[in-house]
């Protein structure tokens, strides 16, 4: 067994310097393992942990962790198993708080590996009560609307749950679908197929890119993004590889977006869990007012814990889809054919999204159909309010005009549409 030791002082001129810094270590031909444990004091700041091998990467932990283990396979959560190409590998430290006064840093590698890997515990399939698609919400000829959350994580990053939990959690909620959308990893993504089909739930292929100037969601199974990049370049890659990339929670204390993008992706997160705090802020929709017409709007839980409030579908999103498969929501999602919804059941501290009596606003044939929202009022994004005087009722609508709303008169916000 060989052993490698960094030790070094993080200070701010070093993150300044660069925000992933690299700790070099050399894998020998025929090496089957190696581990890595990071020591420091979190009192003292926040280091992130992840790794690239000498030919690309190969996971990241963030601040989730701080040891794994790589090996051909299997591997740690959040890492990728597969042969152990040798070369310079490199430790990447995400140097994400740094006092001035430093933060001692210890990192020792071994290889092979001095543990075993941990595997993730499984757990039994929620017994399902309903389903969104059920609701037989009106929808073009050949597509039906799925209920679904476009933002939930993992053991494979901060998530407290293994993706099983995970999808045992949406199917409690009701849901037709779950994007698994992991910090900077994608891990999961060879998981999510058997993992759904056991749970009966389509689970989506995501991926959270994210930095400290903002995150975005990549959804498809379209290899890693790269999120030491430009954000430009985010988008890029991600439409050039057939994906859609979500600008994610725009307005959300130290991680709203910061990045400026002289090209816009697809999607925009417009309705994150955080809106529940409030949900007479017109923040999002002010955000909103910079981005381009057209986007497609998403919705996303960001369930982490389960001790949260939000349960996934908090918000729904909605996609019109020809039938529950992850390629098929994926393409709903891509042609634009989204709407979202937020009526939740507030019971003991938790939320749960309402999914066949939620006020909805969809938009079918180029018309703004609103379903189960009589006594609320149409909104759009010139500020023009509409009543709404039926159990479903129709209404013109550009979607330049938009993005449009179904709120209370005491103007707490219950559905979007673009």
């Amino acid at each position: 067994m060989t052993i490698t030791r960094h030790r070094f002082l993080a200070t701010p001129e070093l993150q300044s310097e660069d925000r992933y810094h690299r700790l070099p270590f050399e894998v020998p031909a025929g090496s089957r393992s190696l581990s890595v444990r990071l020591s420091f004091d979190p009192s003292l700041g926040g280091i992130d942990l992840g790794c690239e091998g000498a030919d690309g990467w190969r996971g990241w932990s963030g601040g989730a962790r701080t040891d794994y283990v790589i090996g051909t396979d299997e591997a740690t959560t959040g890492y990728l198993p597969g042969p152990l190409e040798p070369g310079e590998w490199q430790v990447v430290l995400g140097l994400h708080r740094v006092p001035a006064r430093g933060v001692p840093v210890e990192v020792e590698i071994a290889v092979p590996a001095d543990r075993p890997v941990v595997a993730p515990p499984q757990v039994a399939p929620a017994v399902r009560r309903l389903r969104g698609s059920d609701r037989g919400l009106p929808a073009e000829p050949g597509l039906t609307w799925y209920a679904g959350d476009f933002h939930g994580h993992t053991l494979h990053s901060d998530g407290e749950l293994p993706i099983g939990g995970l999808a045992a959690l949406a199917v409690a909620s009701g849901l037709d679908f779950m994007a698994v959308t992991d910090h900077n990893t994608v891990s999961h993504h060879a998981h999510l197929p058997a993992e759904g089909a056991r749970h009966g739930i389509a689970l989506l292929p995501g991926q959270e890119v994210t930095t400290h100037r903002g995150h975005a969601n990549a959804f498809g199974d379209i290899g890693w993004i790269d999120f030491r990049q430009p954000a430009l370049e985010w988008v890029r890659t991600v439409a050039a590889r057939g994906g859609t990339l979500s600008i994610n929670h725009p307005i959300s204390g130290d991680c709203s977006w910061l990045h400026r993008l002289p090209q816009r992706p697809a999607a925009v997160e417009l309705w994150h869990a955080t809106w529940y705090r409030e949900l007479i802020s017109t923040a999002p929709l002010a955000w909103f007012t910079t981005w381009p017409a057209g986007a497609t709007l998403i919705g996303g839980s960001d369930t982490h814990l389960v001790r949260e409030p939000q349960r996934p579908g908090t918000p729904t999103t909605w996609v019109a889809a020809e039938e529950p498969t992850a390629e098929a929501i994926l393409a709903g999602l891509a042609a634009g054919r989204t709407a979202i919804t937020g009526a939740v059941d507030h019971d003991g501290g938790v939320l749960t999204p309402r999914l066949m009596d939620a006020p909805t606003l969809l938009r079918v044939a180029g018309e703004l159909v609103a379903v189960d929202a009589e006594g609320l009022l149409l909104t759009d994004g010139l500020g023009r309010r509409r009543s709404v005087t039926a159990a479903r009722q129709s209404f013109a609508g550009e979607p330049s005009e938009g993005p449009y709303s179904l709120i209370n008169p005491d103007r707490t916000i219950l559905a979007l549409c673009a």
